[in-house]
């Protein structure tokens, strides 16, 4: 039988989070910091940024047994058929290599008509991943982007050590559930993971489901976190929640540009308008789930605002695309460093066509696939606002 030493889980061998919150069942990956949390008190965003979209145990071994001990937090929502577990996927030396999952763990039961949730404490399970080359290599465990996962053991057959960093351009991403990676197949399937993995850059997702929001001290966090390249999509979260009328949705947008500049004076800085959703596209918030759907078990929402109201100052995405473009276009003439890219090049309404959003919002695993396909071409293509940074765009 293989030996396996247990190596501490360290932040040198965490990639994509801000910070690893101590427990006493392991260590807990967060994507905003302990400040931002603090001034939270949305228990959406205290779920999102706890489930680690982008985050991946990353190390150089010569191991060919890799085990995973984690305490996953599923979901379950009332009246809707169970979640499959969550994918962990295994990437060696920049391929994919393997796909697992873990069984167990706590238990989050939401009941969306009326937002209450039970949570249920479970036990461990491990992911192991064996037959694995015994030359040098880089290996990372991508974790499920939508389980909040703790980190209490890794077990290998031979010594580990930190990933370089440094090697390759720094990726920050702030958005919404769709940046999150709500409906992507696996988490290294995610748009942004697969524009990062195109693009040769490291990925810091912050893309929070139902928390792109403007927050400031989700701008703090993005000053604060060192990167190279830098993007926030506006846009679906703000209309959906019926968050601000336009008087006040402007200056946030210029609140949150100046608090990210603070930090990334001169780095390339893409503002993301929305993708075409019908949902919203002439109808403003809020959004609801659809009663009918609900009652057959499927998972689908309508917008309940009234359209008439857009005069008064209630947004759309028509909307927003049009006053993003308005802010980026006055901010570059001083700031030649900030780009813009329409939602709609990224997946317009030809594209809902071919593939409709299956619940509405959410773009599914072929989606996201072309998003972030066009994406890297569009931002780190030659020409694009990360300009010639782009590795292979074949692949």
């Amino acid at each position: 039988m293989t030996t396996l030493t247990t190596t501490p889980i360290t932040a040198d061998l965490v990639a994509g989070a801000l910070e690893l919150e101590a427990t006493p069942r392991g260590l807990l990956p967060h994507r905003l910091p302990a400040r931002a949390r603090a001034q939270n008190t949305d228990p959406q965003l205290a779920m999102a940024e706890s489930q680690p979209s982008g985050v991946r145990v990353a190390l150089r071994t010569r191991a060919t047994v890799v085990e995973l001990d984690t305490i996953p937090t599923k979901r379950a929502y009332v009246g809707v058929p169970p979640r499959p577990d969550g994918l962990y996927d295994l990437v060696v030396d920049g391929v994919p290599a393997g796909r697992g999952s873990v069984t167990g763990g706590d238990l989050l039961t939401i009941d969306m008509r009326t937002g209450g949730f039970e949570h249920t404490a479970g036990d461990p399970g491990t992911l192991r991943f064996d037959g694995l080359a015994d030359d040098l290599k880089t290996v990372e465990i991508w974790l499920p982007h939508t389980e909040t996962t703790v980190l209490a053991a890794l077990r290998t057959d031979a010594p580990v050590e930190p990933v370089r960093r440094g090697d390759r351009p720094v990726w920050l991403h702030h958005g919404s559930s769709i940046s999150h990676g709500s409906d992507a197949a696996s988490p290294s399937t995610t748009w942004p993971a697969l524009a990062a993995a195109r693009g040769g850059v490291d990925l810091v997702n912050l893309g929070f489901g139902g928390g792109a929001m403007l927050d400031p001290f989700t701008a703090r966090a993005m000053r604060d976190t060192p990167a190279d390249l830098l993007s926030v999509k506006i846009g679906i979260n703000v209309v959906n929640a019926d968050l601000m009328r336009l008087r006040a949705f402007s200056p946030a947008v210029h609140g949150f540009l100046d608090t990210v500049r603070d930090g990334h004076p001169t780095a390339p800085l893409l503002v993301v308008s929305p993708i075409w959703c019908p949902t919203h596209e002439d109808t403003p918030g809020p959004l609801a789930p659809d009663a009918e759907a609900m009652r057959e078990g499927r998972v689908r929402f309508v917008a309940t605002g009234d359209p008439a109201e857009v005069a008064a100052g209630r947004l759309t995405l028509g909307v927003v695309r049009t006053e993003l473009a308005r802010i980026v276009a006055e901010r570059a003439a001083s700031d030649p460093h900030l780009h813009l890219l329409d939602g709609l090049e990224l997946y317009g309404e030809a594209d809902h066509a071919e593939l409709p959003l299956p619940d509405g919002i959410h773009p599914d695993a072929a989606t996201h696939r072309r998003i972030g396909e066009r994406f890297a071409e569009r931002a780190f293509g030659a020409g694009g606002a990360f300009g010639g940074r782009a590795g292979d765009l074949s692949r």
